[in-house]
């Protein structure tokens, strides 16, 4: 070998330490090389979930049909379709269908005998991708060593069948088939999928998003790329006043602050009191609640509600007007609209033309200061934001999304984002002016980022630098320029105050009208160091409306759009309950779900939400883990050991001696 640099020696002498002998060295490389050769593991892709916790456990738990792929490819035509349909319900609910079938199977032993065979070849397929270490790490402790048995092959066991089948009978026979059947269900759902993505907006109206972060801090392998929804939790996780005031008055919405009184625990009894006192005798009728599902609200429950509704909304205008007053740059001085409010014709002036309010009750706004919050506001905004920054569910939680999040990636040659890459009507990326410095493309993603993380976990009340990283995350949520919004302005105060649809309407940027063309995607892969030939876009944010004949394939499957309504507000429109995605070592697959209709009649009924399964794009060679990024990650490992392993033997470095 060369002569090594002195950064070279000090690199190999601590990899080294992790390797001191020639065969360690080697053991190392063959099993590197061995995983290089195994096939890519199963990424499952899912967007836009807005807390719609029931609906995203039924999609993970079955994979978007992976799971049943997989009792296809192992039994084919050997098994009924009644029977595959029971097998894949059990593996996505082990414990709720076992109640059910153990009360109605007459020959339970039979059954279970049967179903634990089944259930191990099974787990033999989805595991068969893996290492063993691998495997073995994902094993319950429970029956780690059983399982373990089961799934490998023994060629120094003679009568196998025999012997496989003693080790089944003995866990029936001591009564534990249901733990154990529990067991090798959970180990599947682990193993069948290998890493997931989710395309922002965990956060919205539904009122499972703690449950399902609660899920995602335990899930083996995620990253998230961040939806202006998360951000806005986000920012109102670090302090920022109107981010807090847009989480309260949406949950307020629709029928939703469970998620911020009993999941987080954030006391709202001080906003409770100031809106009563203040809109006690005000209808309100403007500030109705959206309450999704069939929830039945009492009515002086609702009131108070409908009240607290209002008062955040005028506190939310407020604040995002001092905002917007902090930063020129952000050009939002159109969204300055309390002092185009004539306060004795109850008229505002939007864009030149003036329309009548809705509402013309405003106590706490005084028309000369109209951004400024009353002496009450103020004292309920105090406490508010005291209890976002100190309420330590909703902290791990953020700080899971920070450290296992993104505001866009680069993952096995695809990129992910969750809105759009901001362009001008002729296709050009847009240029955007922060602190005097343009940015656009790839660069603006990268300044909003790195301000959105300073803004979180900088210290100080005042640090410049965190203040401005706080407003950013509301410049995210809600500006024209901001890639995870992609629409020219958030119309909130018009959807209030304003009946005129035109001036209540949302432009979107023209990248959604551009996406189809393939100058257009590959220029946006090439800026974000991508191979156009072979690269795929998938975001999500705007519903595709099925119904309408919109598809969520574009640009010739170059481009894929799968926000297709998981949140049930939005499944009127879009005909549909969703889009996923699932990227395998034979290639991409958009996965079309129908709305879940709840767990019991996913359980007594057998029934799956996997509509439809497109193929995107099917692969002509298999893809390995070499094809991989982790893959380019083992070759650099294998070069880094080779050159170990000469140190070794040319007398550079001596193996360690064993004590």
């Amino acid at each position: 070998m060369g002569k090594l640099s002195p950064m070279e020696l000090k690199y190999l002498k601590v990899l080294s330490e992790l390797y001191p002998t020639v065969p360690a060295a080697s053991t190392e490389i063959i099993n590197l090389q061995a995983i290089l050769n195994l096939p890519k593991g199963t990424e499952h892709v899912i967007s836009d979930i807005h807390g719609e916790a029931d609906q995203f456990f039924h999609v993970l738990k079955n994979g978007s049909g992976a799971v049943r792929a997989k009792i296809d490819d192992e039994f084919g035509n050997s098994l009924s379709n009644r029977d595959k349909k029971q097998l894949a319900t059990l593996i996505y609910y082990p414990e709720q269908k076992l109640d059910l079938i153990e009360k109605s199977e007459p020959d339970l032993e039979d059954w279970y005998k049967i179903t634990l065979n089944r259930l191990i070849q099974v787990c033999k397929r989805v595991a068969s991708k893996y290492t063993r270490s691998k495997v073995r790490k994902a094993l319950p402790d429970d029956f780690a060593y059983i399982i373990e048995e089961l799934i490998n092959e023994k060629e120094e066991v003679l009568n196998k069948e025999a012997y496989y089948n003693g080790i089944i009978d003995t866990i029936i026979h001591i009564d534990r088939a249901r733990p154990f059947i529990v067991a090798v269900c959970n180990l599947i759902q682990r193993l069948v999928i290998d890493h997931l993505h989710i395309v922002g907006d965990i956060f919205d109206r539904g009122s499972g998003a703690v449950e399902i972060m609660d899920h995602l801090l335990t899930y083996h392998s995620v990253d998230i790329q961040w939806g202006n929804h998360d951000l806005l939790w986000m920012g109102a996780a670090s302090g920022q006043e109107a981010c807090i005031a847009n989480v309260i008055r949406i949950c307020a919405r629709y029928g939703n602050l469970e998620t911020l009184e009993d999941g987080y625990g954030i006391n709202l009894l001080p906003l409770a009191n100031f809106a009563v006192n203040t809109y006690g005798n005000d209808p309100c009728t403007v500030f109705d609640i959206h309450y999704l599902g069939n929830r039945k609200i009492p009515k002086q429950e609702m009131d108070i509600e409908m009240r607290m509704h209002k008062a955040m909304a005028v506190i939310q205008f407020k604040l995002e007007g001092q905002t917007i007053m902090r930063h020129p740059e952000f050009d939002m001085d159109n969204r300055l609209l309390l002092d185009k409010i004539d306060y004795e014709k109850g008229t505002v002036h939007i864009d030149g033309e003036e329309y009548p309010l809705n509402d013309t009750h405003f106590p706490t706004i005084d028309p000369k200061h109209p951004y400024e919050l009353s002496a009450e506001e103020k004292e309920v905004m105090a406490r508010l934001v005291h209890n976002f920054c100190h309420c330590e569910k909703l902290q791990k939680h953020i700080r899971f999304l920070f450290k296992s999040g993104s505001i866009y990636l680069k993952y096995n040659g695809n990129l992910y984002y969750h809105g759009c890459v901001p362009l001008n009507e002729d296709g050009s990326f847009r240029e955007v002016t922060f602190k005097g410095k343009t940015y656009s493309g790839k660069a603006l993603y990268d300044f909003i980022e790195s301000y959105c993380r300073k803004g979180y976990y900088l210290t100080g009340k005042k640090n410049k630098e965190k203040i401005y990283g706080q407003d950013m995350m509301w410049f995210a949520w809600s500006n024209e320029n901001s890639p995870v919004f992609g629409k020219e302005k958030m119309a909130t105060f018009e959807r209030y105050f304003v009946s005129s649809k035109e001036v209540q309407r949302e432009k979107k940027d023209a990248y959604y009208r551009l996406i189809e063309r393939e100058d257009i995607c590959d220029h946006i892969l090439t800026e974000f160091g991508l191979d156009p030939a072979t690269s795929h876009i998938i975001n999500g944010h705007m519903p595709v409306k099925l119904k309408a004949g919109e598809t969520p394939i574009k640009c010739g499957g170059k481009l894929l759009i799968i926000d297709g309504g998981f949140s049930k507000a939005y499944q009127k429109t879009t005909g549909i309950a969703g889009y996923t995605l699932i990227y395998n070592s034979y290639g991409l697959r958009l996965v079309t779900h129908q709305s879940f209709q709840g767990l019991e009649k996913a359980i007594v009924d057998e029934t799956d939400i996997c509509d439809e399964i497109n193929v995107v794009q099917a692969l002509n060679d298999r893809k390995y883990v070499a094809d991989t990024d982790n893959g380019k990650v083992l070759k650099e490992r294998i070069k880094d050991l080779e050159q170990l392993l000469m140190a070794y033997r040319t007398g550079v470095l001596r193996e360690a001696v064993k004590k």
